[in-house]
């Protein structure tokens, strides 16, 4: 099954466990939010709504929030040494689809919990919290540093009067 939402201004076409990026909305990551303007349910019995289902609602996970690529205007007017640069960057916000719900059902209020990845393995013998200092190379000979060589001062010429 899936539907056709209305969110920000835009449709999108979600299916259960898709993840979609859509304009930021208020709501913190882990929460659930509901899309109630759902255009379009299809699958098995596809219904089209006029222009939306009544009783038909789509639920999700807010999974966090991004910014999109940086977008730059610059404007210049030749010859008139008039240049304007400004840049922008968009807000989004990444949501997991949950649920398609039909006939007023209320979405569940947890989500439903996905695989965890686990934490890179740590180097063996290096302390805790502390990177592993490389080890000495054995039977590296170090060199002293010369000092650095004198310039010769510059010698005072008398100027001749006349």
């Amino acid at each position: 099954m899936f539907a056709v939402i209305k969110a920000g201004g835009k449709q999108y076409r979600v299916a259960a466990e898709d993840v979609i990026r859509i304009d930021r909305v208020k709501s913190e990551p882990g929460e659930i939010v509901e899309f109630g303007e759902v255009l379009l349910l299809g699958g098995d019995s596809p219904q089209i709504g006029l222009p939306t289902i009544a009783g038909a609602t789509v639920a999700g996970e807010v999974l966090q929030h991004t910014r999109g690529d940086k977008v730059i205007a610059f404007k210049k007017r030749r010859r008139k040494n008039s240049r304007r640069k400004r840049g922008s960057r968009h807000e989004f916000s990444v949501i997991r689809i949950t649920e398609i719900l039909t006939g007023g059902a209320k979405p569940s209020k947890t989500a439903p919990p996905q695989p965890k990845r686990e934490p890179k393995p740590k180097a063996e013998g290096a302390p805790e919290g502390e990177a592993a200092a490389k080890p000495a190379k054995s039977g590296a000979k170090t060199k002293p540093k010369k000092p650095a060589a004198k310039k010769p001062a510059k010698t005072a010429t008398k100027s001749k009067k006349k």
